[in-house]
């Protein structure tokens, strides 16, 4: 059975005591909610990472990183690497975000090499795909998926692809107020089960396919009503405790 997962990237967000502050409230607040069967995670700023780590629930929150560099260590000034991630307490990372992509220049032959030692250290890769406007627009988004797919997770074993967790993010609702609908959410999610099935088999029907898109409490309950959204990557929506709650609340 595949896990419902909410997971909240925090982004270049919250100072280190703010950081902290949210991560308790966030504990506090999933504590003594009536149903734990959401797999939480948090992903604060790295310089927070064991702190959060410490306040909060392990058997109930984990903690995870927003990227890892493709080396394992050496005089690479201002990385941080998987191992780093995992022994501050991090059990997860964030890999091919939209902003990753767009900003700093991350190509999939990268991430492929990211993918690969976020396994290597005993990390959850949250691997990242999706399309931008005008690929949207131009219906290529499906062939844009396909190779971002293809390039950076099909020469896992079936064994390591099952570790992975995808986050779909149309990334022309990342940001701008707007949302794909479910349908649109779902026909995306749907094809890239489909695809994996054709690779991987029945390892696909138990990965997680997160939605990574302007996901809110009040279009979460809609969005994962669908069969093949397993649970969102949450931008914005997870810097507020309550909000957070509220589409934790919306399985």
């Amino acid at each position: 059975m595949r896990k419902k997962i909410v997971a909240g990237n925090w982004k270049m967000n919250k100072t280190f005591q703010e950081g902290v502050d949210l991560a308790i409230e966030i504990d506090k607040l999933y504590a003594e909610s009536g149903d734990k069967n959401v797999k939480v995670i948090v992903t604060p700023p790295f310089t927070h990472i064991a702190e959060v780590n410490k306040v909060v629930n392990n058997d109930l929150i984990s903690v995870a990183g927003q990227n890892c560099s493709t080396e394992t260590s050496g005089a690479y000034t201002g990385e941080i690497s998987a191992e780093m991630l995992w022994s501050a307490g991090a059990d997860a990372v964030i890999l091919g975000h939209s902003e990753r992509r767009e900003y700093f220049g991350e190509t999939n032959e990268m991430l492929n090499t990211k993918v690969k030692k976020a396994l290597e250290f005993n990390l959850t890769p949250i691997y990242c795909i999706g399309e931008v406007l005008a690929e949207r627009e131009s219906g290529k988004y499906f062939d844009v998926i396909k190779e971002q797919l293809q390039t950076v997770l099909f020469d896992l074993s079936v064994e390591d692809f099952s570790k992975v967790v995808l986050a779909y993010e149309p990334v022309w609702a990342i940001g701008t107020g707007k949302t794909a609908t479910p349908a649109q959410a779902q026909e995306v999610h749907k094809f890239i089960r489909d695809l994996l099935k054709e690779k991987f088999g029945a390892a696909a029907d138990n990965t997680s396919i997160l939605y990574g898109g302007s996901c809110k409490p009040d279009n979460a309950k809609e969005l994962f009503a669908n069969p093949d959204i397993d649970g969102g990557l949450i931008g914005g929506a997870s810097l507020k405790a309550a909000d957070f709650m509220g589409i934790i609340n919306a399985f």
